[in-house]
């Protein structure tokens, strides 16, 4: 969608860096990451722009928070702060300081900063006319390699005013989301989040960031008698926030129920919609070419953040299966009364909800080889017995108790567990690597095995291969 030119809000300033540059900021940012994961500096909840974290493993953490509050009978509240150009506002000599007496660069290193931030000026360039140059004091470059890393080390001490309010939170770049779980009659909670969203306010203003209020947005979660007793509005700078039936949080539409309908009809229509595009020139494209488009303008439709839909009912889940077969048959030019399983198969395409059921696995696995967050690894708990047992060995992980299957059995801290893959954690010394194998024989989903090299989890047709890592010995 194209910005009205005529409305100078729409203008960001554009920063073109040399290729050397960008070389040379790699390096420092490896030696940058380096120092911060040695000292154990990062935000725990803040999920951009760091390795084995993405928006995916952010939602699932906060999702993951709601539904087992949900199931616990309690009502919770999600505030999603949106700022303003906040790239563009980052102040250099607070950044210096913040690198110097929070990060504990000194010497050279926060030498190098100072130039890399310093004498940098910009123009604007209108019909072939360049304006005077401007010196820019604000702002990290733009589509730089070290940017990202130095707008989060910006960001550091937010995590620690909202702690002091005890109040959940998690952040990726500057997209923060606050929640808080209480029960219907504990009001006296919101009026905790209201001093937390003044005081995140009167530090942002403080450090030149801009809150936008009118972009601020609320929803309520829980079981639903409970939460219509929740209609009181929290106010930022004198505007009412009252909750919303849908709001976007990271490419995913939540809803109240938490239940993804929205989401699911969204990308429906989204996925439908460039589907129908690509059939139109279908017989212009060679079949590897056009997989690569619906690859890209569907499949990756279907799988962003689909672990979120971990247990939801097979219902929920048709529509995204019809995508899914409406783009075998665009690629195979089979009939629509053709059954498509055995077009599944020859693509090597699992089901949609066996390719939700992949992605748990994935994440299970990695949360055991210490290849997830943190956080995410705090809701997988190894089954430790406390006397002697067979099963003390067998890498088995414990299954919390849900009081509610319809919403604490979709959480991934009970979906992990349940699916049987702790053995995973007594293989591989390095990265694992995975591959797809055909089998002869459609299944469903069956009980892990192991071999002595390998552990093959085996999904519809397809087998998961996931092979040991190779000794150093």
């Amino acid at each position: 969608m194209l910005l009205d030119p005529d409305v100078l809000a729409n203008y960001r300033p554009i920063s073109n860096l040399p290729f050397i540059s960008k070389v040379l900021e790699k390096v420092v940012v490896t030696q940058l990451l380096e120092h911060l994961q040695r000292n154990s500096l990062f935000e725990m909840f803040q999920s951009g722009f760091r390795a084995h974290h993405s928006t995916e493993t952010a939602l699932l953490k906060v999702t993951n928070d709601l539904l087992i509050a949900s199931d616990h009978g309690l009502v919770s509240m999600l505030v999603l702060l949106d700022l303003s150009a906040a790239f563009d506002t980052v102040d250099h000599s607070i950044l210096l300081h913040r690198l110097e007496h929070v990060i504990g660069i000194k010497g050279t290193a926060l030498d190098w900063f100072r130039s890399y931030l310093s004498d940098r000026y910009q123009f604007a360039h209108v019909h072939g006319v360049p304006s005077s140059y401007s010196r820019v004091s604000h702002g990290v470059p733009q589509g730089s390699v070290l940017g990202p890393i130095l707008f989060t080390l910006y960001m550091l001490p937010l995590g620690n005013i909202i702690r002091q309010h005890g109040i959940n939170f998690h952040c990726y770049a500057d997209d923060t989301q606050l929640y808080l779980s209480m029960k219907p009659e504990e009001t006296e909670k919101l009026v905790k989040l209201q001093t937390c969203l003044k005081d995140i306010k009167s530090w942002m203003s403080s450090n030149f960031l801009l809150l936008n209020p009118g972009k601020t947005e609320v929803m309520v979660f829980g079981p639903e008698p409970l939460r219509d007793r929740l209609d009181h509005m929290i106010t930022l700078d004198g505007i009412s926030l009252t909750s919303s039936l849908s709001v976007r949080n990271l490419g995913v539409t939540f809803d109240q129920n938490l239940s993804f309908s929205s989401h699911i009809k969204l990308v429906s229509r989204s996925a439908f919609f460039h589907l129908r595009n690509i059939s139109k020139i279908r017989k212009l494209l060679m079949q590897p070419d056009a997989e690569k488009l619906v690859h890209a303008f569907v499949t990756s439709r279907l799988d962003y953040c689909n672990s979120l839909l971990s247990g939801c009912p097979n219902n929920s889940l048709r529509s995204l299966q019809l995508i899914q077969n409406a783009a075998a048959r665009v690629l195979t030019g089979i009939d629509k009364r053709d059954h498509i399983t055995p077009v599944l198969v020859s693509l090597h395409w699992l089901p949609v909800k066996f390719r939700i059921t992949f992605k748990t696995l994935l994440l299970t696995y990695k949360v055991l080889r210490g290849l997830a967050p943190s956080y995410l690894e705090e809701l997988v708990i190894p089954y430790q017995p406390n006397r002697p047992l067979r099963s003390q060995n067998a890498g088995l992980l414990v299954v919390p108790r849900v009081s509610r299957s319809r919403m604490g059995g979709r959480a991934f801290s009970y979906q992990a567990p349940c699916f049987g893959t702790s053995s995973l954690s007594r293989y591989g010394r390095l990265t694992p690597s995975l591959l797809l194998r055909s089998d002869s024989k459609p299944t469903s989903l069956k009980k892990l095995t192991v071999t002595n090299s390998v552990v093959p989890v085996t999904i519809m047709d397809r087998q998961i291969i996931i092979l040991r890592g190779s000794s150093n010995r």
